[in-house]
């Protein structure tokens, strides 16, 4: 229902609320069911009753380890980003640049990163060197396509408009091509959410500092801990679901005044 100007904003609705919460719950209920009822072995799948159990066991070791790949996380999503937005802003000027740079971006997106870990590590060394570089660089293509896409979507009109006054190009950039990225580059951080998550983890268990729930996870994979090694699991879902949550927040925050969200009011 379109809602007249000038009248008050709908109440909240607790639907918004209950509705993921009620499909969380059924989820993991299905999941707890299954286990129970399959009597599978702890190593393949661990019903999450027992997640939670062992994770009551040492939770401050785990908490520890989750806030240190979610740091690891955070720092190669902002270097990427940061680094991405210069390389698109420069690709989005050029199509020569852009067809040149391109199939290079192509490749490091596609190309398995774990088989070039201990690559990485050894040129770095051990700790949080390595960890940070893999981050960014496998969230560097996504981020840099969606760019590009986004500053060349800026609209025509106003681009004529700043052009016909003699707008100086960063003005531009920032006040209409880089508006324009956002909304693009707010779906793209949705992806790279959970790429750079996976990719903290998998280098913390190779860059011999022995932290991180990477670490952790190795370990007990190591040593065939079925209820550890879904611990680990289980607390890189809880920072990504927290880390997507947050991501929507400050999208309607900062984009509240593009249509996909006032539509959502």
């Amino acid at each position: 229902m379109i809602r007249r100007a000038g009248t008050s904003p709908p109440p909240w609705r607790p639907v918004r609320w209950f509705a993921p919460a009620i499909g969380i719950v059924t989820f993991l209920a299905l999941w707890e069911g299954f286990v129970r009822w399959r009597d599978i072995r702890p190593f393949v799948l661990t019903a999450p009753t027992d997640i939670v159990r062992y994770l009551g066991r040492a939770p401050g070791d785990f908490a520890e380890a989750s806030l240190l790949t979610a740091r690891h996380a955070l720092v190669g999503f902002v270097v990427a980003l940061v680094a991405s937005i210069g390389l698109g802003a420069l690709l989005s000027t050029s199509r020569f640049l852009e067809r040149a740079v391109q199939p290079v971006l192509v490749l490091v997106q596609v190309a398995p990163f774990v088989a070039y870990i201990s690559s990485i590590v050894l040129w770095l060394g051990y700790g949080d060197p390595p960890v940070h570089f893999v981050t960014a660089f496998v969230c560097v293509p996504a981020f840099t396509f969606a760019t590009v896409a986004g500053m060349r979507s800026a609209d025509p009109s106003s681009r004529e408009l700043l052009a016909s006054v003699d707008t100086p190009r960063w003005e531009v950039m920032w006040r209409l091509r880089l508006p324009s990225a956002m909304p693009s580059l707010f779906t793209t951080a949705r992806y790279n959410t959970g790429l750079a998550l996976i990719a903290a983890y998998l280098v913390e268990g190779s860059n011999f500092a022995d932290a991180g729930l990477g670490a952790i996870g190795k370990r007990f994979a190591a040593n065939n801990i079925g209820d550890g090694l879904w611990a680990t699991v289980f607390c890189m879902v809880v920072l990504g679901t927290v880390a997507l949550g947050l991501i929507g927040l400050f999208e309607r925050w900062l984009l509240h005044w593009h249509a996909s969200q006032r539509s959502l009011a």
